[in-house]
């Protein structure tokens, strides 16, 4: 019999200490998508550190969060009420003095004959052409936001940018979008140094596991996958020649959970892992006691994990790991806790990659 792993009781425990935008409400999150593009950041040695992704708010039709480089992007979301088209839009600040805006169109943006037409923002029906920090500015005080593909509202656009000049450290100065003021721009910190982890080459393994192997990672993941899914493992290779291996444990709607484990001929452990897998603080699923992905597999030299809110993937958790030789360490995650139509998901933490 499948374990079905509620939403409700998959959500990602994530402890911050970042500020409040202002006294606008924020929404509790509900839950590899497409994400904005990251600028080049600077990294520091290869000490343990363990993963504190940033926290997502809401601000009326925008959601909100910045990851451990400060680099902040706000989400528009679909009305509560359904009105509008599907188009979307993200908006990413870089950290530091000098960080610009960078905006990105999703759903809805293609022509007649298929092809994405060159961004234009019109707010309150003036045209700001591409330019991304125009667009920051007007929206600041904007109603309405025309894109490529529809019409995007501005209900708790500002307070989504107060946030993100809180995050920043630009409040109070003459780069900050909404809490300006009269310090200079060398008084904005510089964006945080990320870690580094050292990344073990993997290689792919396509041998059958012997069925002894298979019987003790179920037996020890306590695994209870439906009869007629599929239970093959997916397996990589690692230079000393150890087996890292998803074994597929459990399923839910639209997710297959699959536990992490590390094989050497008939020596089966589970693997460790340095950040939880998908919604819950605890795993993937809370009922298999084995550190696990959701929907995971290798991808070169990193294990995915994409954990759906819902089958449109306009909410869920996708993350990145990469092997260090003694366990998997979380290189990316990017999050959407809103299930309103945005499939770009909001990066909330982030690490350099070294051989």
């Amino acid at each position: 019999m499948t374990r079905h792993v509620a939403l409700a009781a998959l959500m990602l425990a994530a402890c911050s200490s970042q500020p409040q935008a202002d006294a606008t409400p924020t929404r509790t999150p509900e839950a590899t998508p497409r994400t904005a593009a990251r600028p080049p950041a600077t990294a520091k040695t290869d000490a343990p550190v363990t993963p504190k992704p940033g926290v997502l708010k809401t601000f009326g039709d925008w959601q909100v969060g910045c990851d451990n480089g400060l680099m902040c992007t706000m989400a528009s979301l679909l009305p509560d009420d359904g009105a509008g088209a599907g188009a979307t839009l993200n908006l990413t600040r870089d950290p530091g003095p000098q960080g610009r805006y960078h905006a990105m169109s999703g759903e809805g943006v293609t022509d007649a004959s298929g092809r994405t037409p060159a961004a234009r923002f019109t707010v309150d029906g003036r045209d700001l052409g591409s330019d991304a920090n125009a667009l920051a500015a007007a929206m600041a005080n904007g109603r309405a936001l025309k894109v490529p593909g529809g019409t995007i509202s501005l209900k708790g656009a500002s307070a989504a940018l107060r946030y993100i000049d809180a995050m920043q450290g630009r409040a109070g100065t003459v780069t900050a979008t909404v809490a300006t003021g009269a310090k200079p721009a060398v008084s904005v910190p510089p964006a945080p140094a990320l870690p580094i982890v050292a990344v073990q080459r993997l290689t792919p393994y396509t041998a059958k596991l012997p069925a002894s192997v298979v019987a003790t990672m179920k037996r020890i993941g306590r695994c209870d996958l439906s009869e007629g899914m599929d239970s093959t493992p997916s397996v990589a290779r690692t230079p000393d020649g150890r087996l890292l291996v998803i074994q597929p444990c459990s399923a839910g709607a639209y997710n297959v959970i699959g536990a992490l484990f590390v094989v050497r001929g008939t020596d089966v452990r589970p693997a460790q892992v340095d950040a939880p897998a998908g919604f819950d603080a605890t795993g993937a699923d809370s009922q298999t006691p084995v550190h696990s992905v959701v929907n995971g597999d290798f991808d070169r030299n990193v294990l995915t994990s994409y954990a759906k809110g819902r089958g449109l993937g306009d909410c869920g958790v996708g993350q990145t790991f990469a092997w260090d030789g003694s366990r998997y360490r979380l290189v990316s995650q990017d999050e959407m806790s809103e299930c309103r139509g945005n499939t770009d998901y909001i990066a909330t933490w982030r690490a350099t990659m070294r051989p």
